[in-house]
């Protein structure tokens, strides 16, 4: 029930299918935003924050160095609190702890039963206390409060029970050899997991990847987006009421190029898993095989095109492809940011996007019914407003927006460019930002092409009431998830994942637990055995 009410909330879908060197430019009619549009006071947050230290084998303790750094809320680019700053004398700490955790502790020697109790009552406990979880969540990232709230602390739950359910179903297999040998895999925990999780979606990415590594039997040292390290804390402090003994889990936040590098050099960490940029998956990678070699699973960048076909019902194409690309302020890795329309319908596609981006409600996201916060922070603003007047340089014409939002926080306002072309690079690169680029298309040979011709592969959509055409774009397309009729339909059992420069590997879903897991085969000669 509870997989059905977030998909409800996180997707939207069309009909069944059946079967069968320029100047910059503006469009007629643009509407601006005004660029003086000022917000109300922020709306004080209902959460204050407990646990600002590490987590290092089961207790919070300030940082070697002593030092600390500032989590700001984006609303308004103050400190909500200063947190301590994790480097590689903590990460030494924290996979000591992890280390003695799974050589002599009782996690990976419990029956899987007995951890499974102890993940139910960990997800029953971040159930009770949702709201403030979601507030925090909030604060700490911008986005509003209900997706929090409704979507995702909700999924977060579901993905801990899902996995929980799998502990006691985690085993090897028995098989037939040429001769009299007994032959057996076993399914073992790999070790420590390191895993390092961005700032988009904190609460979800613990969730993919700690709740399979613990279902398996593994201990973790997590490291935190230094942006978000509020929620990954307070979640850890209920995941040790639950039960969970000492040194299982371990949270260190800090900076990528102390504590994250220190993290993937580590000799005595068994397995990576990372989810952020490609070009810092690329250096995770190279890390983990300078060191020993260590099993690595990325989860990075995309570029999704969004294909909206000639027959698609346009008014619910337009609704689609709003919310696939400016769901969590455009801050999605997976966001369907490349929308492909055919030639027949761009025209009244174009008029009615502009409308509904206009339409977009803006603001502090603790108030009821605003869907765009704003952005992370200072540095995600600028780039997503460098890439802006990269588009209207390269002969873009922007229907709508273009600036920022009110004069305080990281606001910006919802964007839409159409006439873009493929070597643009608000085309090509991953904005992470509220900006819809709108390109026209004639057939389905040249849009595969087209939305193919990228070195991202992570997801796509296809829209269209027509099967033979479903069918087609669905195999053709190189990516990882191909969304045919809805977008960002997410679910617990679903693997997640990419082609190309969008990762190695995928999470969630029975997939995601042959991350950390080892196969061993076990052979024994058989004497006079009855049968082979």
């Amino acid at each position: 029930m509870a997989t059905r009410r977030i998909s409800s909330l996180v997707s939207r879908s069309l009909p069944v299918l059946s079967s069968g060197g320029k100047q910059p430019c503006r469009g007629r009619g643009i509407h601006r935003y005004s660029t003086a549009a000022s917000l109300e006071d922020p709306i004080k947050p209902p959460v204050s924050v407990q646990y600002d230290k590490l987590l290092i084998n089961g207790q919070f303790v300030n940082s070697a160095s002593g030092k600390t750094f500032p989590t700001l809320d984006p609303r308004t680019g103050e400190v909500i609190t200063n947190v301590a700053e994790g480097d590689a004398e903590d990460i030494n700490r924290a996979v000591s702890a992890a280390r003695k955790a799974f050589d002599e502790g009782p996690w990976p020697k419990m029956t899987a039963y007995e951890r499974q109790k102890i993940m139910l009552r960990f997800a029953d406990l971040v159930e009770k206390y949702n709201d403030e979880i979601a507030a925090l969540e909030t604060w700490d990232n911008g986005k509003p409060y209900e997706q929090s709230a409704q979507i995702e602390v909700p999924m977060f739950v579901r993905i801990f029970r899902y996995y929980a359910g799998w502990t006691d179903k985690i085993h090897g297999l028995t098989i037939p050899a040429d001769g009299p040998h007994h032959v057996q895999t076993l399914h073992e925990p790999i070790g420590v997991a390191g895993q390092i999780i961005p700032w988009n979606f904190p609460l979800l990415m613990f969730a993919w990847k700690v709740a399979p590594a613990l279902a398996c039997g593994n201990t973790v040292v997590l490291k935190t987006a230094e942006q978000t390290p509020l929620s990954a804390l307070l979640v850890s402090k209920l995941l040790h009421e639950a039960g969970l003994p000492e040194g299982v889990m371990n949270v260190v936040s800090g900076f990528g190029p102390t504590a994250g590098v220190a993290l993937c050099s580590h000799m005595d960490v068994d397995k990576l898993a990372f989810t952020g940029s490609t070009d810092t998956g690329k250096m995770v990678l190279e890390l983990a095989a300078k060191s020993n070699l260590k099993s690595v699973t990325l989860e990075l960048g995309g570029k999704s095109p969004f294909i909206v076909c000639e027959d698609a019902d346009v008014d619910k194409a337009v609704e689609l492809a709003h919310f696939a690309l400016f769901f969590n302020q455009g801050q999605c890795c997976c966001a369907g940011s490349r929308t492909y329309v055919h030639e027949n319908v761009y025209d009244e596609f174009i008029e009615k996007a502009k409308a509904r981006a206009l339409k977009r409600s803006v603001g502090d996201p603790f108030k009821a019914g605003m869907e765009q916060g704003p952005q992370i922070d200072e540095k995600q603003f600028e780039k997503i407003l460098k890439y802006i007047r990269s588009g209207t340089e390269s002969g873009a014409t922007l229907e709508t927006g273009g600036d920022r939002f009110g004069t305080k926080g990281y606001y910006i306002q919802p964007t839409v460019f159409s006439n873009v072309k493929d070597d643009m690079l608000i085309a090509q690169d991953e904005i992470f930002g509220p900006v819809q680029t709108v390109l026209k298309f004639k057939d389905l040979d040249e849009v595969i092409r087209r939305a193919n011709n990228s070195r991202y592969g992570l997801a796509a959509g296809v829209f269209t009431q027509n099967l033979d055409t479903a069918n087609t774009l669905m195999r053709a397309l190189r990516a990882g998830t191909v969304w045919i009729n809805c977008y960002d339909t997410f679910d617990a059992a679903i693997p997640f994942g990419g082609y190309k420069m969008s990762g190695i590997g995928r999470e969630k879903g029975e997939y995601s637990l042959k991350n950390y897991l080892q196969v061993k085969a076990v052979v024994t000669p058989l004497k006079n055995p009855a049968w082979l």
